[in-house]
């Protein structure tokens, strides 16, 4: 039977795991080790980890691309690697492993949006089509051979958290699919080419600051590429607030300002107005824009 070292973090990781495990012998997981969380720092288990625990596998979470070379090599011998969203580049070392190499589920078509962020960076810029490619890993950034590809449609209110969900699960079915005529040499890899090629940079806290100085569609797209997590900040009469929804407005205010409309908070945004339709105050919970003016005692404020 195929034997599979996997290696993935965060939740968009599980289905593909789980769909291997289920076809395949995945004899090591390897995943991040566990951070901290939350306001008690407490180190937390990446969803991997956990469902590598309830499915009886065994896990290694090296902290160093060394200590990454020196797990798999002194494992059991593996068919091939299956990388989903590890949050680590491997070099040459690691990649020269496993007998057939090692296979990526990226969340996009490549050659666009290569790196760390595709989804997020797709809704940012306004795209209408995604997709999930899966290569065979080189050393480059997502520049590998391409052995299979499929495309899906951005839905128009699909934030990054719930397009992730639906590559995540795609790409789960894609790898069991190709993953058999690759090893038996019935799936050629493909090279990728350079046109058309993008960069998705890592997050960061910058990206996360929505302004009312943009224009009004790329603060909805920002805040739809970063809902529900880590999701889009801005001040709001002085207080710093998380945008988790929000949507395009006829009415307009002025540029800076937030007025109720309808019992619902409107910002103007770049001459157009904005709608906040679902936002979390600093400390508190997530809340409707209805609420949250409920809350106000006032029809309105500025932004910064």
């Amino acid at each position: 039977m195929t034997r599979i070292v996997f290696l993935g973090t965060p939740d968009a990781a599980v289905p593909a795991l789980a769909a291997l495990t289920r076809e395949f012998d995945v004899g090591l997981v390897i995943t991040q080790p566990d951070r901290p969380k939350g306001r008690s720092g407490t180190p937390t288990a990446p969803p991997v980890k956990m469902f590598a625990l309830d499915a009886k596998l065994k896990v290694a979470q090296p902290s160093t691309s060394a200590e990454l070379v020196s797990v798999v090599e002194v494992a059991e011998e593996f068919d091939v690697g299956v990388v989903a969203a590890y949050g680590r580049i491997l070099d040459s070392g690691v990649l020269a492993l496993p007998l057939s190499g090692f296979l990526n589920l990226h969340f996009s078509l490549l050659p666009r949006w290569r790196g760390a962020a595709p989804v997020q960076r797709a809704l940012m810029a306004g795209d209408t089509m995604s997709g999930v490619t899966v290569i065979k890993i080189d050393e480059g950034l997502d520049t590998g051979p391409v052995l299979t590809a499929q495309a899906v449609d951005i839905l128009p209110d699909e934030n990054g958290g719930e397009l992730t969900g639906r590559l995540a699960d795609l790409g789960a079915g894609l790898i069991v699919t190709v993953l058999p005529g690759y090893l038996d040499g019935l799936v050629v890899p493909v090279d990728q080419v350079e046109e058309g090629a993008t960069y998705a940079r890592k997050i960061s806290i910058e990206d996360r600051l929505v302004a009312t100085s943009s224009s009004a569609a790329d603060f909805v797209n920002r805040v739809r590429a970063l809902a529900p997590s880590p999701a889009a900040t801005i001040e709001i009469d002085g207080q710093a607030h998380k945008i988790l929804e929000a949507r395009r407005h006829d009415h307009v205010p002025v540029a800076g300002t937030w007025v109720v409309v309808d019992s619902v908070p409107v910002l103007g945004v770049g001459g157009e107005g904005v709608e906040l339709v679902s936002l979390q105050p600093s400390g508190k919970t997530a809340q409707s824009g209805a609420d949250w003016v409920r809350g106000r005692r006032r029809e309105a404020g500025v932004v910064s």
